[in-house]
């Protein structure tokens, strides 16, 4: 009688062959059982890169590839401009591999296709990515957006560093990459002006790309591009108050006495005016509008108190374009609080404005008083206290009949804000639309929050919803300066309101407000992301304490696509 070790070791023996049959099988079928593919898409090592106006393309190492094809185009594609064969995964495009320089400060795509020894089974096309070749060096300066009106632009340069004098400038078109053609005579610069590293252009086409340059005798020293504004406002068209040449406070309020309803009144920038008080109240549509000019200072209306709407009137518009409003105190100032009822407001519109300094922007109360759209876009924010950026009150014991119905806020930067969106009455709709918050809203307390709907059952709801797209929330604001963290408080009400949030961040510390009794954040604004910006305020941005949101974090996912666009990174 076999023993069971025995007969399990012969049962283990034959199973071992067995393995060793099959994978010898394997071994000789393995040509005929795996059918030859494509090569696969080449990858980068590295993003890519530039160096002056040299391309550098670093791709991973295929080792069944023979060589590569590198194609150059400046237009997606829709004709390409260089194709290079490597037999090398590392390329730089230059004069050397594409026959001639390529230009400086242009925004390059780049593809690859893998090579193998039988075509046909190369790689399929890698689309790489975009790269930007870096300016010329140039002792002349980018320019800043008061640098350009509608038909002239204002030119400067290091006069520390600058060599040679500065003899002219001229105006090339935004197609003429190689500058060969002036569009105009060149403008001389005297003696004085290269001293002072400044020079002026004229006769530019309103809303046009340009190339301007500066010269010293036929050397080129740089070029930057300018892309001029939109036509400003004819001072002699019909509708039009010229104020430029009163610099006197009351200026602007005379100016909206006299008008008609609709008129534009048309203010000198770098002048400041008072804002009309509550003893002059509105009853007309107006727009109070920033003339052209160079010069950093907007033209600015400055309050110790707030304007008035007139009882019973009915408005088409109130436009605020290229204008500082600066209050005392954020104690106790406003731009507008009415407290007047039987009043429509159609649009209230704040462009291209800075706007600091206040308790509120909007205050608006009374019976039967509408505001129809609200807005502020390409506008900053700073230093606005208890009453946000918009509120819509009553006054204890009365009907709580004032309504705010559609709030739109775009391409602006909300910075040391107490509080966000207010109101007693439902509204229609609330857009944020790439948008940058930071200090927003006051720490440290629960009742200031970003929505609060406090008007109870029937009254505390946006029935379209709330709408938030690439946009970037920094932490709550710490007037303390003292806090290590900074939770807050989303919303009050909207219990059947919906938020429909996308491409949106926050920063790493930002939190908010936790239940003790729960454990549960309190009143969270529903789907906005937490802490998915990968940095914190301060890493994010370069200096958010003094309003400057460049983005210093390389890494941050929406670098090039949330927040303010004056602050995205560009290719």
């Amino acid at each position: 009688m076999k023993s069971k070790s025995n007969i399990f070791n012969m049962r283990s023996l034959l199973l071992l062959c067995l393995i060793f049959t099959m994978l010898n099988a394997c071994d000789k079928d393995d040509e005929q059982s795996f059918e030859k593919t494509r090569l696969f898409r080449p990858v980068l090592n590295e993003d890519l890169y530039a160096e002056g106006n040299t391309i550098f393309v670093n791709m991973a190492n295929l080792k069944q590839a023979i060589g590569y094809v590198i194609e150059v185009s400046r237009d997606t594609f829709a004709t390409i401009d260089y194709t290079i064969q490597s037999d090398t995964n590392y390329v730089e495009i230059n004069e050397n591999t594409v026959g001639e320089e390529l230009f400086w400060n242009t925004l390059y795509q780049v593809r690859a296709t893998a090579l193998e020894s039988d075509s046909e089974y190369n790689s399929r096309i890698s689309d790489l990515g975009n790269v930007r070749t870096e300016v010329f060096p140039s002792i002349l300066n980018s320019p800043a957006p008061w640098d350009v009106t509608d038909v002239a632009a204002r030119v400067t340069w290091d006069t520390v560093n600058s060599g040679a004098p500065i003899t002219g400038i001229k105006v090339f078109s935004a197609d003429d990459l190689k500058l060969n053609t002036p569009l105009f005579e060149e403008t001389p610069i005297s003696s004085e002006e290269d001293e002072a590293g400044e020079g002026f252009v004229y006769g530019l086409t309103p809303e046009t790309d340009y190339q301007i340059a500066i010269f010293s005798g036929a050397e080129i020293r740089g070029w930057v591009n300018y892309t001029t504004k939109v036509a400003d406002i004819d001072p002699n068209s019909p509708g039009v108050i010229d104020i430029r040449d009163d610099e006197s406070p009351s200026a602007v309020t005379n100016a909206v006495a006299a008008a008609q309803d609709g008129d534009i009144i048309l203010i000198k920038r770098g002048i400041t005016y008072d804002l009309p008080t509550n003893s002059n109240p509105l009853t007309k549509s107006i727009t109070i509008r920033g003339a052209y000019g160079f010069g950093e200072q907007k033209a600015k209306l400055f309050t110790t108190g707030n304007w008035g709407i007139a009882q019973g009137s009915n408005i088409g518009h109130i436009r605020f374009i290229d204008v500082e409003i600066k209050g005392e105190d954020y104690g106790g100032d406003y731009v507008f609080n009415p407290n007047t009822g039987d009043t429509n407001i159609e649009e209230l519109l704040f462009d291209n404005c800075k706007i600091s300094t206040l308790r509120g922007i909007f205050r608006l109360r009374g019976t039967n008083a509408t505001l129809s759209n609200y807005e502020i876009r390409n506008s900053t924010i700073d230093s606005i206290g208890n009453y946000g950026i918009i509120t819509c009150d009553t006054n204890p014991g009365t009907p709580q009949t004032a309504t705010v119905e559609n709030i739109k806020f775009v391409n602006s930067t909300f910075n040391h804000v107490q509080v966000g969106i207010t109101s007693r009455n439902n509204s229609a709709s609330i857009v944020i639309e790439s948008c940058t918050f930071a200090n927003f809203p006051l720490g440290g307390n629960a009742g200031y929050k970003m929505f609060r709907y406090r008007g109870g059952d029937d009254n505390n709801n946006v029935a379209n919803g709330i709408i938030i797209s690439n946009t970037i929330y920094g932490h709550a604001w710490d007037q303390s300066g003292e806090a290590e963290e900074y939770p807050v408080t989303g919303i009050e009400g909207l219990p059947n309101t919906s938020f429909d949030v996308s491409n949106t961040y926050t920063v790493d510390d930002f939190s908010w407000y936790i239940n003790d009794n729960t454990g549960e954040a309190l009143n969270a604004v529903p789907n906005l992301p937490l802490g998915n910006a990968g940095s914190t305020q301060d890493e994010l941005w370069v200096d958010p304490e003094n309003n400057n949101f460049n983005i210093k974090d390389s890494g941050f996912p929406g670098k090039s696509s949330a927040g303010d666009p004056r602050w995205r990174v560009t290719l």
